[in-house]
């Protein structure tokens, strides 16, 4: 009946009209939808050049490799989950302060980001087919393909590109106007070459669905920016043509982490 509704019922009667229906469900269904789809083939229910798909993936592992739970069996609930990745890093940003000095209210926005764009990434960044091994050292640490490295990244392009304007610490964020690119340094080309390849990227997303291709374009665009960082300066470009191209290559790659993040359903934040 929902895939008649869907794909073949007329539009005066509320049909939907679609093209194509993804079902997302765990791996443990593909017989069932295999047979659905099949069936609705064989009786017509489904209309001509509709693709129907179902989108598996695999479960949540506890560290002890059996099905997510806490220690007394229960399933974890999401809320706790995500409340627990929160103070975590809070925690951790608290540790940072002066002692007796307490979060702002701003700083406890971005341990919120942090904590649930943690969670967020450490399940798109896996094949979403296979089983994964829940950790909250993995997902909040700021090395490897994780939310808080990414988050990292950005907010440090956004201070490279403060200092290189002379922006005033507070300013509302000021994007630079896009100049010609200058080769000058290897890296340049290779950072180049990288967000060259962003319109493939999300079509190929598009197309097969697994969302850890975009975590995993988005952890080497960071590792060419860091490459290009260390050979290039910014703000010491011997030429200002050459500063402003630089400047370009950091407002494009700053760009293209925060259209990632943010297809990804995780904010960025300019400070961290």
């Amino acid at each position: 009946a929902a895939i008649k509704h869907r794909t073949s019922m007329a539009s005066e009667d509320g049909g939907e009209g679609a093209d194509r229906v993804l079902y997302v469900t765990d791996a443990g269904q593909s017989q069932h939808f295999e047979m659905v789809f099949k069936a609705a083939e064989l009786s017509d229910i489904k209309a001509s050049g509709v693709s129907l798909e179902h989108v598996p993936f695999g479960l949540v592992q506890g560290e002890d490799g059996k099905k997510f739970a806490t220690r007394s069996g229960d399933t974890v609930k999401l809320k706790d989950l995500l409340d627990e990745a929160i103070r975590i890093a809070g925690q951790d940003m608290t540790s940072r302060l002066e002692d007796g000095e307490e979060l702002s209210k701003e700083a406890k926005k971005v341990a919120e980001i942090v904590g649930i764009g943690a969670v967020k990434y450490a399940d798109l960044s896996m094949n979403r087919e296979s089983n994964y091994r829940f950790s909250y050292e993995r997902m909040l640490s700021l090395n490897g393909n994780t939310a808080p490295y990414m988050l990292y990244a950005y907010a440090r392009l956004c201070g490279i590109i403060r200092k290189a304007t002379d922006s005033a610490d507070g300013e509302a964020m000021q994007w630079p106007e896009p100049a010609d690119i200058i080769f000058s340094h290897e890296s340049e080309r290779e950072l180049v070459r990288n967000l060259m390849k962003l319109p493939d990227i999300l079509s190929e997303v598009e197309s097969d669905l697994y969302p850890n291709k975009l975590c995993d374009y988005l952890f080497e665009t960071s590792q060419k920016f860091n490459q290009f960082y260390e050979n290039c300066s910014v703000k010491g470009a011997e030429t200002p043509e050459l500063k402003a191209s630089r400047l370009t290559l950091c407002t494009v790659t700053a760009g293209t982490i925060r259209l990632l993040m943010q297809l990804l359903g995780i904010n960025v934040v300019e400070k961290l």
